[in-house]
Protein backbone atom coordinates (compact mmCIF):
# COMPACT_ATOMS: atom_id res chain seq x y z
CA UNK A 1 0.00 0.00 0.00
CA UNK A 2 1.54 3.38 -0.57
CA UNK A 3 2.88 5.13 2.56
CA UNK A 4 0.19 7.75 3.52
CA UNK A 5 2.52 10.86 4.48
CA UNK A 6 1.58 12.33 7.94
CA UNK A 7 0.96 16.22 8.00
CA UNK A 8 3.44 17.72 10.75
CA UNK A 9 3.66 21.36 9.81
CA UNK A 10 0.07 23.01 10.78
CA UNK A 11 1.22 26.55 8.89
CA UNK A 12 -1.78 28.61 10.41
CA UNK A 13 0.09 31.54 10.41
CA UNK A 14 -0.92 32.42 6.40
CA UNK A 15 -4.28 33.04 4.70
CA UNK A 16 -3.38 31.88 1.55
CA UNK A 17 -3.14 28.46 0.47
CA UNK A 18 0.33 26.43 0.40
CA UNK A 19 1.97 25.91 -2.42
CA UNK A 20 2.27 22.42 -2.46
CA UNK A 21 -1.04 20.34 -1.30
CA UNK A 22 -0.86 18.34 2.06
CA UNK A 23 -1.16 14.85 1.52
CA UNK A 24 0.27 12.12 -0.76
CA UNK A 25 -0.09 12.67 -4.68
CA UNK A 26 -2.65 9.36 -5.16
CA UNK A 27 -3.95 8.02 -8.88
CA UNK A 28 -7.56 9.84 -9.20
CA UNK A 29 -10.62 8.34 -7.93
CA UNK A 30 -11.77 6.73 -11.39
CA UNK A 31 -8.56 5.49 -11.99
CA UNK A 32 -8.72 3.50 -8.84
CA UNK A 33 -12.29 1.92 -9.11
CA UNK A 34 -11.82 0.94 -12.90
CA UNK A 35 -9.50 -1.89 -10.78
CA UNK A 36 -12.29 -2.57 -8.31
CA UNK A 37 -15.95 -1.09 -9.60
CA UNK A 38 -17.51 -4.97 -11.02
CA UNK A 39 -16.49 -6.80 -7.89
CA UNK A 40 -18.35 -4.04 -5.23
CA UNK A 41 -22.06 -3.83 -6.12
CA UNK A 42 -22.74 -6.00 -3.09
CA UNK A 43 -20.06 -5.04 -0.51
CA UNK A 44 -19.90 -1.30 -0.60
CA UNK A 45 -22.69 0.82 -3.16
CA UNK A 46 -21.55 3.31 -1.11
CA UNK A 47 -18.11 3.70 -2.81
CA UNK A 48 -20.20 3.05 -6.10
CA UNK A 49 -22.81 5.90 -5.38
CA UNK A 50 -19.78 8.50 -4.57
CA UNK A 51 -17.88 7.94 -7.65
CA UNK A 52 -21.19 8.34 -9.64
CA UNK A 53 -22.31 11.32 -7.93
CA UNK A 54 -18.49 12.63 -9.15
CA UNK A 55 -19.65 11.66 -12.62
CA UNK A 56 -22.96 13.73 -12.70
CA UNK A 57 -21.58 16.44 -11.14
CA UNK A 58 -18.96 17.03 -13.41
CA UNK A 59 -17.19 20.57 -12.96
CA UNK A 60 -19.55 20.94 -9.68
CA UNK A 61 -16.97 18.83 -7.93
CA UNK A 62 -13.59 18.24 -7.60
CA UNK A 63 -12.53 14.68 -5.84
CA UNK A 64 -9.31 13.55 -4.54
CA UNK A 65 -7.61 10.60 -3.30
CA UNK A 66 -6.35 11.10 -0.05
CA UNK A 67 -5.19 7.22 0.60
CA UNK A 68 -5.31 4.05 -0.62
CA UNK A 69 -6.63 1.20 1.67
CA UNK A 70 -5.62 -2.32 1.03
CA UNK A 71 -8.37 -4.59 2.21
CA UNK A 72 -9.02 -8.40 1.33
CA UNK A 73 -8.59 -8.39 -2.70
CA UNK A 74 -9.34 -4.65 -2.99
CA UNK A 75 -7.27 -1.46 -3.36
CA UNK A 76 -10.17 0.85 -2.29
CA UNK A 77 -9.81 4.67 -2.27
CA UNK A 78 -10.20 7.26 0.82
CA UNK A 79 -11.61 10.53 -0.96
CA UNK A 80 -12.25 13.76 -0.44
CA UNK A 81 -14.87 15.83 -2.43
CA UNK A 82 -14.80 20.18 -2.92
CA UNK A 83 -17.56 22.14 -4.22
CA UNK A 84 -16.78 25.49 -4.21
CA UNK A 85 -13.47 27.41 -4.74
CA UNK A 86 -10.97 26.27 -1.63
CA UNK A 87 -8.29 28.78 -2.32
CA UNK A 88 -11.32 31.58 -2.25
CA UNK A 89 -14.00 30.77 0.10
CA UNK A 90 -13.86 32.76 3.31
CA UNK A 91 -16.06 29.92 5.06
CA UNK A 92 -15.70 26.31 5.31
CA UNK A 93 -18.41 23.41 6.02
CA UNK A 94 -16.53 20.24 6.30
CA UNK A 95 -18.46 17.15 6.12
CA UNK A 96 -17.14 13.42 7.57
CA UNK A 97 -19.13 10.25 7.69
CA UNK A 98 -18.02 6.69 7.80
CA UNK A 99 -15.99 6.75 10.20
CA UNK A 100 -17.27 3.32 11.50
CA UNK A 101 -17.24 1.49 8.75
CA UNK A 102 -20.45 -0.46 10.13
CA UNK A 103 -22.10 2.59 10.21
CA UNK A 104 -23.07 3.36 6.85
CA UNK A 105 -26.49 5.37 7.31
CA UNK A 106 -24.38 8.36 7.97
CA UNK A 107 -22.30 7.77 4.23
CA UNK A 108 -25.22 7.40 2.97
CA UNK A 109 -27.03 10.67 4.57
CA UNK A 110 -24.46 12.57 3.28
CA UNK A 111 -24.24 10.96 0.03
CA UNK A 112 -28.10 12.34 -0.05
CA UNK A 113 -27.32 15.93 0.42
CA UNK A 114 -24.69 16.10 -1.13
CA UNK A 115 -26.37 15.12 -4.53
CA UNK A 116 -29.60 17.73 -3.98
CA UNK A 117 -26.62 20.52 -3.26
CA UNK A 118 -25.45 19.51 -6.53
CA UNK A 119 -29.11 19.38 -8.63
CA UNK A 120 -29.56 22.46 -7.34
CA UNK A 121 -26.35 24.34 -8.38
CA UNK A 122 -28.14 23.46 -11.81
CA UNK A 123 -30.87 25.56 -11.82
CA UNK A 124 -30.84 27.66 -8.62
CA UNK A 125 -28.12 30.41 -9.86
CA UNK A 126 -28.21 32.21 -6.16
CA UNK A 127 -27.76 28.89 -4.99
CA UNK A 128 -24.58 28.34 -6.77
CA UNK A 129 -23.15 31.49 -6.34
CA UNK A 130 -22.04 31.27 -2.35
CA UNK A 131 -19.74 28.58 -3.54
CA UNK A 132 -18.05 31.39 -6.08
CA UNK A 133 -16.21 33.00 -3.28
CA UNK A 134 -18.33 32.16 0.32
CA UNK A 135 -17.86 28.93 0.96
CA UNK A 136 -16.63 25.85 0.03
CA UNK A 137 -17.78 22.11 0.99
CA UNK A 138 -15.05 19.68 1.74
CA UNK A 139 -16.53 16.51 2.46
CA UNK A 140 -15.27 13.00 3.07
CA UNK A 141 -18.00 10.41 2.63
CA UNK A 142 -16.47 7.28 3.75
CA UNK A 143 -13.18 7.75 5.93
CA UNK A 144 -12.94 4.16 6.67
CA UNK A 145 -13.73 2.50 3.38
CA UNK A 146 -12.35 -0.77 4.46
CA UNK A 147 -13.94 -0.91 7.55
CA UNK A 148 -17.36 -0.74 5.79
CA UNK A 149 -16.16 -3.31 3.14
CA UNK A 150 -16.32 -5.80 6.49
CA UNK A 151 -19.05 -4.30 8.36
CA UNK A 152 -16.90 -3.05 11.09
CA UNK A 153 -16.85 -0.54 13.14
CA UNK A 154 -12.83 -0.37 12.76
CA UNK A 155 -10.24 -0.20 10.34
CA UNK A 156 -8.89 -3.68 8.22
CA UNK A 157 -6.19 -3.31 11.44
CA UNK A 158 -8.67 -3.36 14.13
CA UNK A 159 -8.72 0.13 15.02
CA UNK A 160 -11.16 2.67 15.59
CA UNK A 161 -10.48 5.62 14.39
CA UNK A 162 -12.59 7.62 16.63
CA UNK A 163 -10.33 6.60 19.95
CA UNK A 164 -7.11 6.45 17.55
CA UNK A 165 -5.98 10.45 18.31
CA UNK A 166 -3.15 11.07 20.33
CA UNK A 167 -5.28 12.98 23.25
CA UNK A 168 -6.22 11.09 26.92
CA UNK A 169 -8.83 11.92 28.24
CA UNK A 170 -8.56 14.47 31.71
CA UNK A 171 -11.79 12.58 33.30
CA UNK A 172 -12.51 9.02 34.02
CA UNK A 173 -13.47 7.15 30.95
CA UNK A 174 -15.58 3.80 31.20
CA UNK A 175 -13.55 0.58 30.80
CA UNK A 176 -12.98 -0.51 27.35
CA UNK A 177 -15.42 1.76 25.66
CA UNK A 178 -13.71 4.68 26.03
CA UNK A 179 -10.66 2.99 24.25
CA UNK A 180 -8.20 0.68 25.29
CA UNK A 181 -4.64 -0.76 23.76
CA UNK A 182 -4.92 -4.19 25.40
CA UNK A 183 -5.77 -5.71 21.95
CA UNK A 184 -7.43 -5.20 18.34
CA UNK A 185 -9.96 -8.31 19.18
CA UNK A 186 -11.74 -6.28 21.80
CA UNK A 187 -13.62 -3.64 20.69
CA UNK A 188 -12.13 0.20 20.75
CA UNK A 189 -8.93 -0.26 20.28
CA UNK A 190 -6.93 2.31 20.12
CA UNK A 191 -3.44 1.17 18.59
CA UNK A 192 -0.77 -0.03 20.39
CA UNK A 193 1.49 2.75 20.11
CA UNK A 194 0.49 7.11 20.50
CA UNK A 195 2.31 8.13 17.52
CA UNK A 196 1.76 5.11 14.61
CA UNK A 197 -1.26 6.41 13.11
CA UNK A 198 -3.57 5.00 10.66
CA UNK A 199 -3.76 5.92 7.17
CA UNK A 200 -7.94 7.28 7.61
CA UNK A 201 -7.05 9.24 10.92
CA UNK A 202 -3.45 10.90 8.48
CA UNK A 203 -5.95 11.25 5.56
CA UNK A 204 -8.24 13.57 7.78
CA UNK A 205 -5.40 15.61 9.27
CA UNK A 206 -4.12 16.31 5.77
CA UNK A 207 -7.61 17.38 4.68
CA UNK A 208 -8.36 19.70 7.59
CA UNK A 209 -4.48 20.76 7.43
CA UNK A 210 -5.20 21.82 3.63
CA UNK A 211 -8.60 23.11 4.04
CA UNK A 212 -9.11 24.89 8.14
CA UNK A 213 -6.63 28.37 7.95
CA UNK A 214 -6.81 31.63 9.39
CA UNK A 215 -9.03 33.91 8.59
CA UNK A 216 -11.65 31.61 7.66
CA UNK A 217 -14.36 30.01 10.13
CA UNK A 218 -15.17 26.44 9.70
CA UNK A 219 -17.88 23.98 10.83
CA UNK A 220 -17.78 20.17 10.73
CA UNK A 221 -20.28 17.94 10.95
CA UNK A 222 -19.05 13.99 11.52
CA UNK A 223 -22.18 11.34 11.03
CA UNK A 224 -22.29 8.79 13.51
CA UNK A 225 -25.46 5.95 14.14
CA UNK A 226 -25.96 3.55 17.15
CA UNK A 227 -27.25 5.77 20.62
CA UNK A 228 -30.71 6.31 21.77
CA UNK A 229 -34.04 6.59 20.68
CA UNK A 230 -33.43 10.24 19.28
CA UNK A 231 -31.46 11.93 16.66
CA UNK A 232 -28.59 13.78 18.64
CA UNK A 233 -26.41 16.87 17.58
CA UNK A 234 -23.28 16.32 19.99
CA UNK A 235 -20.89 19.08 21.10
CA UNK A 236 -18.22 16.37 20.22
CA UNK A 237 -15.76 17.01 23.59
CA UNK A 238 -15.43 13.92 24.92
CA UNK A 239 -12.02 14.17 26.65
CA UNK A 240 -13.57 16.17 30.04
CA UNK A 241 -16.86 17.01 32.09
CA UNK A 242 -16.19 20.68 32.06
CA UNK A 243 -17.07 23.13 29.21
CA UNK A 244 -15.13 23.75 26.42
CA UNK A 245 -13.50 27.37 25.70
CA UNK A 246 -16.03 27.62 22.65
CA UNK A 247 -19.08 26.66 24.03
CA UNK A 248 -20.76 30.09 24.09
CA UNK A 249 -21.13 29.72 20.14
CA UNK A 250 -22.36 26.45 20.59
CA UNK A 251 -25.33 27.66 22.78
CA UNK A 252 -25.27 30.92 20.12
CA UNK A 253 -25.74 28.08 17.43
CA UNK A 254 -28.46 25.97 19.44
CA UNK A 255 -30.65 29.30 19.82
CA UNK A 256 -30.54 30.21 16.36
CA UNK A 257 -31.35 26.61 15.27
CA UNK A 258 -34.66 26.71 17.23
CA UNK A 259 -35.64 29.80 17.17
CA UNK A 260 -35.44 29.06 13.10
CA UNK A 261 -37.15 25.71 13.71
CA UNK A 262 -38.96 25.34 16.84
CA UNK A 263 -40.42 22.13 16.27
CA UNK A 264 -37.69 19.76 15.39
CA UNK A 265 -36.51 16.70 16.90
CA UNK A 266 -33.21 16.50 17.63
CA UNK A 267 -31.70 16.72 21.19
CA UNK A 268 -28.27 19.39 20.88
CA UNK A 269 -25.93 19.44 24.19
CA UNK A 270 -22.69 18.21 25.32
CA UNK A 271 -21.58 14.50 24.36
CA UNK A 272 -19.60 14.65 27.69
CA UNK A 273 -22.83 14.64 29.76
CA UNK A 274 -23.40 11.28 28.07
CA UNK A 275 -20.32 9.37 27.75
CA UNK A 276 -16.13 10.40 28.03
CA UNK A 277 -13.57 8.51 25.68
CA UNK A 278 -9.70 8.75 25.03
CA UNK A 279 -8.49 9.43 21.48
CA UNK A 280 -11.58 11.16 20.28
CA UNK A 281 -10.42 12.68 16.84
CA UNK A 282 -12.39 16.37 17.24
CA UNK A 283 -10.91 16.75 20.93
CA UNK A 284 -7.51 16.82 19.36
CA UNK A 285 -8.26 18.56 16.32
CA UNK A 286 -10.42 20.94 17.58
CA UNK A 287 -7.89 21.98 20.28
CA UNK A 288 -4.76 21.52 17.60
CA UNK A 289 -6.58 24.28 15.48
CA UNK A 290 -7.76 26.45 18.42
CA UNK A 291 -3.84 26.30 19.37
CA UNK A 292 -3.01 28.32 16.08
CA UNK A 293 -5.42 30.32 15.76
CA UNK A 294 -8.15 28.37 13.19
CA UNK A 295 -11.63 28.48 14.03
CA UNK A 296 -13.10 25.26 13.60
CA UNK A 297 -16.81 24.10 15.70
CA UNK A 298 -17.26 20.31 15.01
CA UNK A 299 -20.37 19.12 15.36
CA UNK A 300 -21.56 15.58 15.77
CA UNK A 301 -25.31 14.10 14.25
CA UNK A 302 -25.60 11.15 16.26
CA UNK A 303 -28.28 9.27 14.65
CA UNK A 304 -30.58 7.50 16.97
CA UNK A 305 -30.67 3.47 15.63
CA UNK A 306 -32.48 2.18 18.82
CA UNK A 307 -35.82 3.75 17.38
CA UNK A 308 -35.39 1.73 14.40
CA UNK A 309 -34.62 -1.19 16.72
CA UNK A 310 -37.94 -1.13 17.95
CA UNK A 311 -39.96 -0.82 15.31
CA UNK A 312 -38.60 -3.41 13.65
CA UNK A 313 -36.86 -6.06 16.26
CA UNK A 314 -35.45 -8.68 13.12
CA UNK A 315 -32.74 -6.01 13.21
CA UNK A 316 -31.21 -7.56 16.82
CA UNK A 317 -29.79 -10.37 14.39
CA UNK A 318 -27.51 -8.44 12.44
CA UNK A 319 -24.97 -6.31 13.39
CA UNK A 320 -25.20 -3.84 10.39
CA UNK A 321 -29.14 -3.87 11.56
CA UNK A 322 -28.18 -2.36 14.67
CA UNK A 323 -26.84 0.94 13.47
CA UNK A 324 -28.67 1.18 10.19
CA UNK A 325 -32.29 1.14 9.29
CA UNK A 326 -33.45 -2.15 7.27
CA UNK A 327 -37.16 -1.34 6.12
CA UNK A 328 -37.15 0.56 2.52
CA UNK A 329 -39.54 3.06 3.79
CA UNK A 330 -37.69 4.17 7.11
CA UNK A 331 -34.30 3.82 5.54
CA UNK A 332 -35.95 6.63 2.90
CA UNK A 333 -37.20 8.93 5.69
CA UNK A 334 -34.20 8.63 6.99
CA UNK A 335 -32.31 9.94 3.88
CA UNK A 336 -34.89 12.92 3.45
CA UNK A 337 -35.44 13.74 7.35
CA UNK A 338 -31.48 15.65 8.06
CA UNK A 339 -31.81 17.84 4.74
CA UNK A 340 -33.07 20.75 6.21
CA UNK A 341 -30.65 20.33 9.55
CA UNK A 342 -27.27 19.86 7.19
CA UNK A 343 -28.62 22.86 4.77
CA UNK A 344 -29.17 25.62 8.16
CA UNK A 345 -25.56 24.44 8.69
CA UNK A 346 -24.13 25.19 5.37
CA UNK A 347 -26.17 28.96 5.92
CA UNK A 348 -24.50 29.17 9.79
CA UNK A 349 -21.19 28.32 8.62
CA UNK A 350 -21.89 30.72 6.00
CA UNK A 351 -23.13 33.17 8.00
CA UNK A 352 -20.68 32.93 11.12
CA UNK A 353 -20.20 36.39 11.95
CA UNK A 354 -23.92 37.64 12.29
CA UNK A 355 -24.57 34.96 15.18
CA UNK A 356 -21.12 33.91 16.85
CA UNK A 357 -21.19 35.85 20.04
CA UNK A 358 -18.10 38.24 21.35
CA UNK A 359 -17.24 40.04 24.27
CA UNK A 360 -19.76 40.36 26.81
CA UNK A 361 -22.77 38.47 25.16
CA UNK A 362 -20.31 35.57 25.07
CA UNK A 363 -19.40 35.66 28.56
CA UNK A 364 -23.78 35.60 28.52
CA UNK A 365 -23.81 32.24 26.27
CA UNK A 366 -21.46 30.69 28.73
CA UNK A 367 -23.83 31.38 31.59
CA UNK A 368 -26.69 29.84 30.02
CA UNK A 369 -24.49 26.96 28.89
CA UNK A 370 -24.06 26.46 32.84
CA UNK A 371 -27.63 26.79 33.10
CA UNK A 372 -28.61 24.20 30.16
CA UNK A 373 -26.18 22.07 30.71
CA UNK A 374 -23.64 22.05 33.59
CA UNK A 375 -25.49 22.73 36.46
CA UNK A 376 -24.41 19.11 38.62
CA UNK A 377 -20.68 20.30 38.04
Amino acid sequence: MPQSQIYTDFDATSDTPAEEPVGPALPDLTTVMDACRGRLHRRLSELLSLEQLCRQAGALISSRTEALIEVDEFTLPLTSLVIGNPDTAKHCLLLIAGIHGVERIGTQVLLAWLESVIERCRWDSHWRRQFDEEICIVALPIVNPGGMLRDSRCNPNGIDINRHAPIDAEDKVPFLVGGQRLSRKIPWYRGRREDDFEPEFVALQNVIGRHCRVGRPTIAIDFHSGFGFQDHIWIPYAYRRQPIADIGSYVALKLLWERNFPHHNYIFGPQAMHYLSHGDIWDYFHQRCRSEGISLLPLTLEMGSWLWIKKHPQQLFSFAGLFNPTVPHRHARVLRGHLLLIDFILAAARNIEHWQPHGEQAREMQQMAQSLWYRQL
